[in-house]
């Protein structure tokens, strides 16, 4: 009989899932809370676009439409984009609209105690994707009927929920010191981006807006708010942290250069003397470009001026999958004065604005808008009916290839590990849980996983120190991991037509393209 496979998400992530387990003979069913595909590409700023070149943030087996000509498109033709691929293979019929997943359970369906199944020392009792005793109930809500609820019964999960979205992180504040205090309006950046265009202009028009953080959100908000309000109502942008941002134009040259000589200097899990010495003789050249490429940027942007100097190395950043691409016209608005940056410590709210580090006069403003990222492991934990699961999902949570936890069963989370290529990395996975569906191959015991998942942090430790992030695929060794997937799924790595190409030519979407069909 057909096995049931349950997806929660149609994003970027949900639609690759779908296409993938298609192609491998099974019968998906996709659900999604909003009414289209797109995840949250389908809720964002008006001025948002890639911040990785669109060569890197494509499908392998679609290519952007030739009308498409920028390095970064905006998100109305990456909208296009992927409304294109759900076309072309023929997802949107598989997909349940205005359909919201309160709830996933795990649950036995033969004499075998519950307890026993997920003590074995292999993942799901069998190291296999299905299990005949083991079964999800996934209980869904109708978007526009909350009171209408239903139960799927379904042999496997594929989790694609994202990152950034549905809960996002909010300050807490002492008692009359936070939003209640204050006569403004108070709200979160998704809460913003949620908007319509005209509505947006409207709710800053001729308004004093301070926005809170650094991270893309954060920077993207400001640098729209003081497009639209100018000098005579500038944008604030308040900050804790700062992080080093590069110029649309070096971005590409970076993504050109991730190819397997440069992945050379860097330390991998489980390497060999050679390579280890290898790597201890070319790793100073890390260090070199990671300096150069920071007196760059302190010479091209008044960082001192403003303090915005990192107290990290970009190496750390980028190791930590915080890389960054500065809107246009940034630091023009920050001299014209449409835009006002200011760091803090401490920050408190009084009934007309913002009490910063203790100071007694408050930054006057209207409105608050926090771009404090998302509360991602408590969403991901509370879709867990079961508290045994809920209290496996911690901070940070160990996948396996970064799809698999250990100690859940008949489940695959997609596209929640960070990359600065998001569509490429999640593409990768869902070929290789396609595999694991169709029976390609047994995943190793529970203890092998977690030791690998172990010898993964020990190693990016190195490079992202306190910015380490487990959910983190670093760039830095992109085609490593690519390797490790080929090779689990019997395919060869070596993508190249040459020893050559092989060594210094950049790896991409389009060198995976016909994976499928290959055999080592």
């Amino acid at each position: 009989m057909m096995k049931k496979i349950a997806i929660i998400g149609a994003g970027v992530s949900g639609l690759l899932a779908c296409k993938h387990t298609l192609e491998k003979g099974f019968n998906p069913i996709v659900f999604e809370a909003r009414s289209g595909v797109g995840g949250i590409w389908s809720q964002t700023l008006e001025s948002t676009k890639l911040q990785s070149p669109k060569s890197f943030y494509q499908f392998s087996d679609l290519a952007w439409p030739p009308s498409v000509t920028d390095t970064f498109p905006d998100h109305n033709q990456v909208m296009d984009y992927l409304q294109a691929y759900a076309t072309h293979f023929n997802l949107i019929s598989r997909i349940k609209f205005d359909t919201k997943v309160i709830s996933i359970d795990h649950l036995i369906t033969t004499s075998d105690h519950h307890e026993n199944v997920l003590s074995s020392n292999l993942w799901g009792g069998s190291g296999r994707p299905f299990s005949p005793s083991g079964k999800w109930n996934v209980i869904v809500q109708d978007a526009q009927n909350p009171s209408s609820t239903e139960v799927y019964r379904v042999d496997f999960v594929i989790l694609c929920i994202g990152r950034y979205s549905d809960l996002p992180n909010m300050p807490e504040f002492p008692i009359n010191k936070g939003p209640e205090v204050f006569d403004g309006k108070v709200l979160h950046s998704m809460d913003y981006a949620a908007m319509d265009n005209d509505v947006a202009a409207e709710f800053i028009k001729e308004k004093r807006v301070t926005v809170i953080g650094f991270q893309k959100s954060a920077l993207d908000v400001a640098a729209e708010v003081s497009a639209r309000n100018g000098t005579r109502h500038p944008c604030t942008l308040l900050f804790k942290t700062t992080h080093w941002t590069v110029p649309d134009h070096f971005v590409p040259l970076t993504f050109r250069s991730l190819n397997r000589s440069t992945e050379f200097m860097y330390h991998k899990p489980g390497e060999g003397v050679f390579l280890w010495l290898l790597v201890t003789f070319l790793s100073p050249m890390l260090w070199i470009f990671s300096k150069v490429l920071e007196f760059y940027l302190k010479w091209t942007y008044p960082l001192k001026k403003y303090n915005m100097i990192p107290s990290h190395s970009f190496l750390q950043q980028i190791s930590s999958c915080m890389f960054t691409s500065l809107p246009s016209n940034f630091y023009d608005r920050v001299e014209e004065g449409s835009l006002i940056l200011r760091k803090f410590k401490r920050l408190n709210f009084c009934k007309n604005g913002l009490l910063i580090d203790g100071e007694m006069t408050p930054l006057a403003t209207d409105i608050v808008i926090f771009a404090t990222g998302y509360r991602s492991d408590e969403k991901l934990k509370n879709i867990f009916k079961s508290t045994y699961f809920q209290k496996h999902i911690t901070e940070p949570a160990p996948f396996y290839r970064e799809c698999i936890h250990p100690r859940i069963p008949q489940l695959a989370i997609l596209g929640y590990s960070e990359s600065p290529a998001v569509l490429y990395t999640t593409e990768m996975r869902s070929k290789w849980l396609a595999h694991f569906l169709a029976g390609k191959f047994v995943l190793p015991s529970i203890i092998k996983m977690e030791h690998d998942v172990l010898q993964w942090e020990k190693c990016m430790r190195l490079y992202a120190g306190e910015g380490y992030k487990r959910h983190c695929v670093s760039a830095s060794l992109q085609i490593h991991c690519n390797d490790q997937l080929c090779k689990d799924m019997g395919q060869n790595p070596k993508r190249k037509n040459s020893f050559l190409a092989e060594l210094f030519a950049p790896y991409g979407p389009s060198d995976y393209k016909n994976l499928s069909q290959d055999c080592t």
